[in-house]
């Protein structure tokens, strides 16, 4: 009689055990399915200024055209990426297109004084700095997720249910121009 209520016991627990580690899996697949989101939206909006600043310098810069056709095709690039390690290596791509971009500004002072070009240069310098805390989110919630699917004993339960790992938003090893942050000057 007491080994059955024991025995009765450790499966209740396993039971409540099991439940709980794979409620913590599906929060964590939602809190990545969040992260990517709010990149993508930090992402997009970034996309929506870029035409814009293309506009503006073209105004300007009317002899640069190969710069500005670099960051339009980068951002079309960057635009229909979709996998992680494929976005982060066009978006690296797009960085180093605009820090051309704003390099070529500053031999034009007429384009540095103009409001809607430091207008342009500050949301999108904004933009950056959210996306970058965007991708520290996402990077954040990707390894408590890999790190549970790959620890005893809760990747038994993450294995059982077909939770996958997710890839990281990083830095491509080579892109070291893409380390640096975008120069945004005024």
């Amino acid at each position: 009689m007491n080994t059955t209520y024991i025995l009765i016991g450790v499966v209740a627990a396993v039971a409540v055990w099991v439940g709980v580690t794979y409620n913590r899996f599906v929060t964590l697949t939602n809190r990545v399915k969040e992260g990517w989101s709010d990149i993508e939206v930090q992402m997009k909006r970034r996309y929506d200024l870029i035409p814009n600043l293309v506009e503006t310098v073209k105004g300007y810069a009317t002899h640069e055209a190969g710069t500005l056709q670099k960051v339009t095709d980068m951002r079309t690039r960057a635009m229909n990426a979709t996998a992680p390690a494929e976005k982060a290596e066009a978006e690296n791509m797009l960085s180093g297109a605009l820090k051309s971009l704003f390099a070529v500004s500053e031999n034009y002072p007429d384009l540095k004084a103009n409001t809607n070009f430091i207008e342009l240069q500050r949301e999108l310098s904004d933009t950056e700095n959210k996306i970058q805390a965007a991708r520290r989110f996402y990077n954040g919630v990707v390894m408590e997720l890999n790190t549970k699917l790959q620890s005893f004993p809760s990747n038994l339960v993450g294995n059982m249910f077909g939770f996958k790992q997710s890839d990281f938003f990083q830095l491509g090893e080579n892109e070291q121009a893409a380390k640096e942050p975008v120069k945004v000057s005024f």
